[in-house]
């Protein structure tokens, strides 16, 4: 992917281009973009928190296969917000894609209780009734 130099493309359109490449399922770029806007607002005020941008960028990990960098920003996420069902659900998921499903339950569950999620019933999960 080409990216677009920040000294002269706004936040914003840069922002939409992520949000673009993710829609269009090319998530591995959108992942790098993300990642680019997540150093940047961290870095710089762009007037843009970072909770939104990290999960953009969790969620593009998770459709990339990256699911070791997806783990590791959900892991920060869930940290900062423990009663997010989505989060939990997002973590969760990227576990069970991990065949860690021991350690998915938990945030399965927790995203059940949560939040409005149903518990996924993939990879042999029975249905929570």
């Amino acid at each position: 992917m080409t990216t677009m130099s920040s000294m002269t493309t706004p936040f914003s359109l840069r922002l939409a281009l992520a949000e673009g490449l993710a829609d269009r399922g090319d998530h591995a770029s959108a992942a790098a973009a993300f990642a680019e806007l997540v150093d940047e607002a961290t870095r710089e005020d762009v007037g843009h928190g970072t909770t939104a941008l990290r999960t953009s960028l969790a969620r593009a990990y998770f459709g990339s296969a990256q699911l070791g960098r997806a783990e590791s920003v959900l892991r920060e996420l869930v940290d900062e917000s423990p009663d997010d069902g989505y989060l939990h659900l997002l973590l969760g998921r990227t576990l069970q894609r991990q065949r860690r499903h021991d350690d998915a339950r938990r945030h399965l569950t927790l995203a059940a209780v949560l939040g409005d999620h149903e518990r996924p019933t993939a990879y042999g999960e029975a249905r929570v009734s």
